[in-house]
């Protein structure tokens, strides 16, 4: 990490929760054809919306539960092909990004100063929540990154006290994002009867993201109230709006905005900026 004089050089990075897509979808055939090319369109669209390149990102993957907090240690993780069934050239695609194990310990030192159990994972490479939608938004895999893990028990009030815990690492040009879906039952994509339904959450979503930042944290602590949330997120399998929470939490002051909104599979998806 730099040291003082080299971190007040830096501009703060906003905190961002994006739609990852299905798998590989972006790099592979799909009918119809445009069904990701909006959300593609948008993700390869971030990086012109930040204040400069990130110094390095710190990547909240729906796609890795722990016990315990958990950051990804290697300086040179490989590739998790975490998805099923799909074409063979998307078990080929790469994203050599570095990783940044200074950075890791102090993800892990912040979370624990905050009074959250932590560790650093030596052996944990890189999920498809981080390189598919990292491969549209820095293709270049110019940027160090490390993941973190959601905690297993998907608390949301503790998730976005971890976020609040690394909240300061966005004045050092370090991009947090939160990467997973606001939609994801997956019995409903494709299904016309849950669009209304993914509709009538989404917009709940929205009105809470977009609300005064104490105000935001109250609802999205007890998002499990919001009109649909269970026929949009499952019980027990709501790990892919968990990133938002913690994305919400470093968000501090900053207010969030909706910067992508769309029906892709017959549901609403949306993302969320916050600075």
């Amino acid at each position: 990490m730099p040291n003082q004089n080299t971190a007040t050089a830096q501009m703060k990075m906003p905190a961002v929760y994006i739609p990852h897509g299905a798998g590989p979808c972006f790099f592979m055939d799909w009918q119809p054809a445009n069904t990701w090319r909006g959300m593609e369109a948008y993700l390869k669209g971030i990086a012109a919306t930040l204040p400069q390149q990130p110094r390095a990102i710190v990547m909240v993957s729906a796609h890795w539960l722990d016990d315990s907090f958990a950051v990804t240690g290697q300086a040179r993780p490989e590739l998790i092909y975490d998805y099923y069934g799909f074409p063979p050239h998307t078990y080929e695609l790469t994203y050599p990004a570095t990783g940044a194990p200074e950075l890791a310990a102090r993800v892990q030192q912040l979370l624990e100063d905050a009074g959250m159990p932590a560790r650093t994972d030596a052996q944990r490479s890189f999920d498809h929540g981080m390189f598919i939608p990292l491969k549209l938004m820095f293709p270049d895999a110019n940027i160090p990154v490390i993941q973190l893990a959601l905690q297993r028990s998907l608390d949301p009030q503790l998730h976005l006290q971890a976020g609040a815990a690394l909240a300061s690492l966005r004045d050092e040009g370090v991009l947090i994002v939160g990467s997973g879906m606001s939609f994801h039952n997956m019995r409903g994509y494709g299904d016309s009867t849950f669009t209304p339904l993914s509709e009538e959450f989404d917009q709940w979503l929205t009105k809470a993201v977009t609300s005064a930042p104490n105000e935001r944290n109250r609802l999205l602590a007890d998002w499990t109230r919001a009109p649909q949330a269970r026929a949009c997120h499952p019980a027990g399998a709501e790990e892919h709006l968990l990133p938002l929470m913690v994305v919400a939490g470093a968000a501090g002051e900053s207010t969030g905005r909706c910067v992508y909104r769309e029906q892709v599979l017959k549901v609403a998806i949306s993302a969320y900026h916050f600075g």
